[in-house]
């Protein structure tokens, strides 16, 4: 009977609590793509920046190939890979959670001054904050400090210790400040066809029309208020604020469309469209990961 590896095993248990795990390298890092994925030729796996139609049966595309399926995990196209790993590898936004990498004692010392207390687990060199909810992933967003959640993999390293807090508008913060810098002039928004909140795609919202309206309205107003700086900010707190009126509501409300109108909002601001959305989606992310 032919030992199971031990990083295997490790991914295994971790997948069945419903973590998607991928094999690491000895070098941290996740394993290179065969010679059919090289350069995303294949165009990638579904929920990568460019979702495409890889059917590779091989743990390729670093984060994308994360997985619970333990017939997955335990396949003979990964079992080369399990044979060499170093460790393993998980994937936060897939788990629903955003993994504050700190990577030296004064990243942490940082960190203690001025996040909310969350789980945590010791690294080689710093420390992994992890918080419940999802965001936007970037790397060196402030000395020795990655954020690593819809687009990243994290080691697994243990559970850590200590209560996982909801995630804080500070860590947004970190990657949201991007967003104050204004397109050059002349250059035109995209979104020539507004999308607009109807009542039909709201099935399932407990609110009347006038009560989710006059608070888009209301919402929107604010972010119309700050054509020279901060509407990014704005957009945010909006999309956040529109997100905890529907908390209670069985769904579907619609987000998706109000979410539109405040990005529409902020891009005819001056927020660059990418800057824009994304200030939307860790908007409602912020209270949508808090209640799932």
């Amino acid at each position: 009977m032919t030992a199971v590896p031990a990083a295997l095993s490790i991914a295994l248990r971790l997948a069945a609590g419903g973590l998607p795990v991928l094999p690491l390298r000895a070098g941290k890092g996740p394993f290179g793509n065969c010679t059919t994925c090289a350069d995303n030729a294949c165009g990638g796996r579904p929920n990568m920046k460019t979702p495409g139609p890889c059917l590779c049966p091989r743990p390729c595309h670093a984060w994308a190939a994360a997985t619970t399926a333990p017939e997955v995990l335990s396949s003979a196209p990964w079992a080369a890979a399990w044979a060499r790993a170093g460790g393993v590898g998980y994937h936060p936004g897939g788990a629903g959670v955003t993994v504050v990498d700190l990577d030296d004692a004064a990243a942490v010392d940082w960190a203690r001054t001025t996040l909310p207390p969350t789980r945590t687990v010791t690294t080689t060199r710093g420390e992994h904050w992890i918080y419940r909810g999802t965001m936007h992933s970037a790397n060196h967003v402030r000395p020795g400090v990655d954020i690593k959640s819809s687009m990243a993999y994290a080691r697994w390293l243990g559970p850590g210790a200590g209560i996982m807090a909801v995630l804080p508008p500070a860590v947004l913060a970190l990657v949201e400040r991007e967003e104050t810098t204004r397109p050059r002039a002349g250059v035109d928004s995209s979104s020539p066809t507004p999308t607009r909140w109807y009542r039909s795609v709201a099935t399932g919202c407990r609110h009347t029309d006038t009560y989710v309206r006059s608070g888009l309205e209301r919402g929107l107003a604010r972010i119309l208020a700050h054509p020279d700086k901060g509407a990014g900010t704005a957009a945010y707190g909006v999309a956040r604020f529109l997100a905890g009126q529907h908390t209670h509501c069985p769904g579907p409300c619609g987000l998706d469309m109000l979410g539109e109108q405040v990005t529409d909002a902020a891009v005819s601001v001056g927020v660059p469209e990418p800057y824009a959305r994304r200030a939307v989606t860790n908007g409602m992310a912020a209270v949508l990961g808090a209640t799932a």
